[in-house]
């Protein structure tokens, strides 16, 4: 999807549901603390500023989208590797408290 129908698809989304709520650009726009051409802008998929994404989304109680963006931490292989490579492999079978100056 190109960023111009990505815009677009965004601004149908805040339509739909500021439809479905039945507000007006006005009613939102207020809302929101944006100008009423600012949403325009917003719903016609032209460029807009992310606050302003945001503060919309929230009056439309629709920031679960957000929900999409959630990071997820993982380990590379390699790192998975040299963690396990530090890992003990076997015990010594005497205890640290037996262990005399001779041993070293």
């Amino acid at each position: 999807m190109s960023d111009k129908a990505l815009a677009e698809h965004i601004g149908a989304f805040i339509k739909h549901h500021r439809m479905e709520q039945d507000k007006t650009q006005n009613v939102l726009a207020t809302e929101a603390g944006i100008s009423r051409s600012t949403l325009s802008l917003l719903e016609r998929g032209e460029t807009v500023n992310l606050s302003t994404l945001i503060r919309v989304l929230r009056v439309l109680d629709q920031l679960q989208v957000m929900n999409s963006f959630t990071i997820q931490e993982t380990i590379s292989p390699l790192a998975l590797a040299r963690i396990e490579k530090k890992k003990r492999k076997r015990a010594t079978g005497k205890s640290h408290d037996s262990i005399t100056e001779t041993d070293w």
